[in-house]
């Protein structure tokens, strides 16, 4: 028996919309992109009402190590890939020691004020 172990840091994006969608990507992406991520629904409930939503998980997968900055960056490219094939404007990515916001919402990104 083989015994691998790592530093653990398991990475989360967060992101509004259809989790069978988001799965028909990530199948598409991983085969360009190998890796390994899951897809898991949620549910968003907020004063508005409740969205559907997903949750992409990352690990550092003990078969195949990686340093935590690679996981991250990795994360930032699946979260802003399927940002964009979702119709998305925003997301997060949860780490154990970050988690950041991405918005291309026009009212979170004013336009520069021309001089």
């Amino acid at each position: 028996m083989k015994r691998v172990e790592v530093i653990s840091y398991p990475v989360t994006i967060w992101m509004a919309g259809d989790c069978a969608a988001a799965i028909r990507n990530m199948e598409d992406h991983v085969q360009l992109y190998p890796f390994c991520v899951t897809v898991t629904p949620t549910t968003y409930v907020h004063t508005s009402g409740t969205d559907p939503g997903i949750a992409i998980g990352l690990i550092n997968y003990p078969r195949f190590p990686a340093e935590p900055s690679v996981i991250w960056t990795k994360a930032k490219q699946i979260g802003a890939f399927l940002c964009d094939r979702l119709g998305q404007q925003s997301y997060t990515i949860q780490a154990p020691n970050k988690t950041e916001w991405f918005s291309h919402r026009p009212e979170d990104n004013p336009a520069s004020p021309t001089t």
